[in-house]
């Protein structure tokens, strides 16, 4: 296994995570053997919508707006779970930097596309930070073009402030869902998902 798998491995659980809580958790009691499972994210659940796109297109599109902040190409993840209805893939951007998705099974089509920051220490942080947040932006511009740069990497900034310590904050604009999932030392994701639109009352 090379260096690089072997840290995409430990980076899985920030990257293909995201617990739908919007409240912060008690200290849950020392024995864990009867605890509940999490609930799980949205794009997890059963008849969850996926975007109308590959994964193929999306990266061909985002590379092209963003010739100097590339995504490389996203290769698969092995999932224990026998059953599950979902293919995950991953792309490492640098040491500390992730894009993930998960895709519908039979389909190719694409679930959520997060970007994950695993958080370092040093003289490299703020630098580090500053990109992953642009990352992050650029994902956001794809999904809302009404968004100029400056504008996308204020409302990821924002959202970061008022998701600061919570593993579910979303803001929901239209057909699309941001999401932030703050996980501390392991790993600042952010999400865009889709969102079921309801039919209107007749």
């Amino acid at each position: 296994m090379t260096v690089a798998q072997s840290l995409l491995r430990l980076a899985l659980p920030a990257l293909l995570i995201l617990a739908c809580q919007n409240v912060a958790l008690a200290d849950p009691p020392a024995d864990h053997s009867g605890a509940e499972e999490m609930p799980k994210a949205p794009y997890l659940l059963a008849g969850a919508p996926t975007f109308e796109t590959t994964l193929i297109n999306f990266r061909a599109k985002y590379n092209e707006a963003n010739p100097t902040q590339q995504i490389g190409e996203f290769r698969s993840i092995s999932d224990k779970s026998p059953n599950s209805s979902l293919t995950r893939a991953a792309s490492k951007i640098n040491e500390n930097l992730y894009a993930s998705t998960a895709l519908e099974k039979g389909t190719g089509k694409i679930k959520t596309l997060q970007i994950t920051y695993l958080p370092i220490q040093g003289a490299e942080e703020k630098a580090a930070r500053t990109l992953a947040i642009s990352y992050m932006a650029n994902l956001m511009r794809q999904f809302d073009a009404t968004l100029s740069a400056p504008q996308s990497v204020a409302k990821v900034t924002s959202m970061i402030e008022k998701g600061k310590g919570q593993q579910f904050y979303k803001q929901e604009v239209g057909a699309v869902r941001f999401v932030i999932s703050d996980n501390g030392e392991k790993g600042l994701t952010f999400a865009v998902e889709p969102v079921k639109l309801a039919l209107a009352e007749p």
